[in-house]
């Protein structure tokens, strides 16, 4: 008896009703008696020829409803598991060749280099000569980025190359090379120089040291340049960055008094008119404070030190985008405060759904949660979320 696909689980595998995992498989399709599988109306050929060793994507073979249904089913289930539902909106999806962001590997192979993601589930890397999520102007790189290395990598020692796309062209650096012969910097600033890069650096092992920045790298965010030190963190495209600029805005309408935790660069608190930031990065907290002296921010450790009730209480709304490892502990003093409006903005269905749990708990209303596909075909969902302080 043939047995429907029915959902995509978390790792990308289909699954049937009887719980059976089947590699690549999406809804409609079906497992025939022989094993085979039959593809039904959302499968759909992989635009890559790197698919699927490459582990930049794990479901090229999802048309966008399919993929749109895995997003949804990921964060329904996550809420379940702490026995939590609400209104999870369609989700948005940034298009094709839209990640203005990407850590690469490379490796000296022979007398040339191996550039690209790593294999899934695997340390092999995938020499990249295809690429159907970057944007162009990274991609672009890649293969003089490859030449370039062949010359510096020592053999058999991995070396990352993070692509950052910021305002006035891509920001590179290198980490896994010495470069600290004269030779070999005038080669990096010579390679800079050629392809308009806006920033080179290289960490020898003690952080990223630029080489080359003939301007002062900056990103505009909601208008405003901010310096943009080496490594920080960037929503990894432009439109979803606006996606969730406007849902963290719905869901702190009306409030007058806003506070922005683990505020990064102020993507958020720039679009809000926050009057208080916190964040733990040193050069980011710096980096706001330059950009918007009007805002009150605050280089702090949320983890170590949560702001507290009696802290909270001079904020109508706060703004919540931890990193993966959610909130814990500054969402238990969230929970204990009188905030009315809480916007909070997740890369983990996971730890969101847990951090909801102790909000609902503390007397909050989930409003609504919208998935946001910032990185396609992969099995990272994003989400916004809007809490209430009910009675």
């Amino acid at each position: 008896m043939n047995e429907p696909i029915i959902r995509i689980a978390a790792r990308g595998d289909g699954v049937t009703a009887s719980g059976r995992h089947v590699p690549f498989a999406v809804p409609g399709d079906a497992v025939l008696d022989d094993g085979a599988l039959a593809y039904g109306p959302h499968h759909q050929e992989p635009p890559c020829r790197h698919f699927p060793e490459c582990g930049g994507c794990q479901l090229q073979h999802a048309d966008d409803e399919a993929y749109r249904g895995y997003l949804v089913s990921r964060i329904e289930t996550a809420l379940a598991q702490h026995g939590l539902e609400t209104t999870i909106r369609p989700p948005y999806l940034s298009p094709p060749n839209s990640r203005r962001r990407a850590t690469l590997k490379a490796l000296k192979v022979g007398q040339s280099a191996l550039l690209g993601f790593n294999s899934e589930q695997s340390h092999r890397i995938v020499d990249m000569h295809e690429c159907h999520i970057l944007r162009p102007e990274l991609f672009a790189l890649v293969e003089p980025l490859r030449q370039l290395l062949a010359g510096l990598l020592t053999p058999k020692r991995i070396a990352e190359v993070q692509l950052t796309l910021i305002d006035h062209g891509t920001d590179i650096a290198i980490k896994g090379i010495y470069a600290g012969r004269l030779s070999e910097i005038e080669q990096l600033t010579a390679f800079a120089m050629a392809h308009d890069v806006a920033r080179l650096s290289v960490d020898r092992g003690l952080g990223a040291e630029p080489l080359f920045e003939p301007q002062l790298a900056t990103v505009t965010l909601s208008g405003v340049p901010v310096l943009f030190p080496p490594g920080s963190f960037l929503q990894a495209t432009a439109d979803g960055e606006t996606e969730l600029v406007q849902l963290v805005q719905e869901a702190v309408a009306g409030a007058t008094r806003i506070g922005d935790l683990f505020a990064g660069l102020g993507t958020f608190a720039l679009a809000t008119g926050a009057a208080y930031a916190a964040e733990a990065a040193r050069d980011a907290a710096a980096a706001l404070k330059r950009a918007a002296p009007a805002v009150e921010v605050e280089h702090r450790d949320l983890y170590r030190r949560p702001l507290d009730p009696g802290e909270l209480k001079r904020f109508d709304a706060v703004i919540v985008d931890p990193p993966r490892a959610g909130a814990a502990e500054q969402l238990s003093q969230l929970a204990r405060s009188r905030v009315q409006r809480i916007a909070y903005v997740s890369c983990n269905p996971a730890t969101f759904a847990r951090d909801a749990k102790t909000l609902v708990d503390g007397g909050y209303v989930l409003e609504w949660v919208h998935p946001v596909g910032q990185f396609r075909w992969s099995t990272h969902a994003e989400l916004a979320a809007c809490f209430t302080r009910g009675g």
